[in-house]
């Protein structure tokens, strides 16, 4: 059932959230072996929080969308109580002792908290080999890598275990895990959610955001976690919305053909779902995603340079490589790729002056294997999605087919503070397609004519 669903399946006395909350746990029981997403389960908290939803709507409270729907949360938000180790030994026996304001925000909802997913290590890169906790599985096919650093959030949903889990973004790390898993992220405007209360990494990049089955469910979860009202998605329809499509980020060097295909066919979707679609170039993808990464890596440094004194253990390999890049920066270097980023939002915002969303892939290829991380080595994956934690602006990640088996997705932009034009146009685009309908585990097999077009397509 659809978060909805299961709602009015509660306030219609058809359901409990307790047997909704035992059905998650028995799915986890079933399938996370094969997964690997959640790092701990708190199954008697989860079942006390779930008769505490039942009552509470027995007696004519009723908290909202999400008052009695279980939510995993990335091993990186603080949960008081239970043993938040941002997937690192460095944190090994550290035990949370408040909740995160997002945490607690996702309670006051009446939401269920049912355990913890996996995170790259310190939510840097991966996927490492000697972190706390071996890495999840693709769902779609166990030989490939979820995507990081919000990785167990994204297998979890795709593996049907939870509809909704709480992550965080700060270079793609909602949207990449979404894109090869199949799944939907919503990396928000910039200050947006709180993030205190979670392990930083680059302070001005960093945000929580919301990754669930469809883009209904992430602006539900959104809402609660902004504390703003829920978005009217409307009919499907996108009369008088102006999309750009960006096709020059889809032709970078290193994307695989079938991103830009892909994402031609969206755009075709959404033009008959009647949204006036014009092509037109984004700023160059790699002076964009440069100057970011210089960013992240001086933030990164600065963040963790108590514990990179020294050779950097306990911490493994690749978060170490990846934050010790940060210390050959010069205060020029620095200084340019600020003076950079500020220039690329003046020209982000004027492209979305005159439309309202901008229209790219999410990652330029689909999962890559985890043979190509072997002996610790770190990777850079050729995303679209860190320019827009530097610039600041939303950006929702929708499944948008399939390429030899594995999913990609398409990436939305809008403008500061547009999650609710972002999240009706990926919600139209869901309605008037079929890429994030079912789950790797179960294809739908009351439908043949649909069984059929996955299987040509991949």
């Amino acid at each position: 059932m659809s978060v909805a669903e299961a709602g009015l399946a509660m306030r219609r006395g058809t359901l409990t959230s307790r047997a909704l909350v035992a059905a998650h746990l028995d799915r986890i029981a079933t399938r996370d072996d094969r997964i690997g997403a959640f790092v701990f389960i708190d199954a008697e908290a989860a079942l006390a929080a779930a008769d505490a939803a039942d009552a509470a709507l027995a007696s004519g409270i009723d908290h909202g969308p999400l008052h009695g729907i279980p939510v995993a949360i990335k091993d990186l938000f603080d949960v008081a109580g239970w043993p938040v180790r941002h997937g690192s030994v460095c944190f090994a026996n550290r035990m949370a002792e408040a909740d995160a304001p997002a945490v607690a925000r996702l309670r006051a909802a009446g939401a269920v908290l049912i355990g913890l997913v996996a995170t790259y290590e310190l939510a840097i890169v991966g996927p490492g080999e000697d972190g706390l906790y071996p890495q999840p599985r693709n769902p779609w096919n166990p030989d490939h890598i979820t995507g990081g650093s919000s990785s167990g959030a994204a297998a979890a949903i795709a593996a049907g275990m939870v509809r909704l889990a709480l992550g965080s973004d700060t270079g793609g790390s909602v949207r990449s895990p979404a894109a090869y898993c199949g799944t939907v992220g919503l990396k928000p405007t910039n200050g947006a959610i709180p993030k205190s209360g979670a392990l930083p990494l680059a302070p001005t990049f960093d945000t929580p955001g919301a990754m669930a089955r469809t883009a209904a469910e992430a602006g539900l979860l959104h809402a609660v976690l902004s504390d703003t009202s829920p978005t009217a998605l409307q009919d499907g329809r996108l009369d008088g919305v102006r999309i750009l499509c960006a096709r020059n980020w889809a032709q970078a060097p290193d994307a695989d053909p079938a991103a830009l295909d892909l994402m031609d066919a969206a755009a075709s979707v959404l033009s008959l779902a009647g949204a006036t679609v014009i092509t037109g170039d984004l700023p160059p993808l790699d002076l964009m995603t440069d100057a970011g990464a210089i960013l992240i890596h001086a933030e990164g440094l600065a963040t963790h340079a108590e514990r990179l004194k020294g050779d950097g253990r306990p911490m493994g390999r690749m978060p170490y490589q990846s934050m010790a890049a940060g210390a050959v920066l010069t205060d020029e270097d620095i200084a340019n790729a600020r003076r950079a980023a500020a220039v690329f939002k003046a020209q982000i915002d004027a492209l979305l002056v005159d439309c309202d969303a901008l229209l790219t892939p999410t990652t330029l290829t689909t999962a890559p294997r985890f043979s190509e991380f072997a002996n610790g080595q770190a990777r850079w994956t050729p995303m679209c999605t860190l320019p827009f934690n530097m610039t600041g602006h939303p950006a929702l990640s929708v499944p948008m087919g399939f390429v030899r088996g594995l999913p990609m997705g398409l990436q939305i932009i809008g403008p500061h503070d547009g999650e609710a034009m972002i999240l009706r146009i990926g919600s139209a685009f869901e309605q008037a397609s079929d890429h994030g309908a079912f789950d790797a585990f179960t294809l739908p097999q009351s439908n043949p004519a649909r069984v059929n077009r996955i299987k040509e397509m991949t």
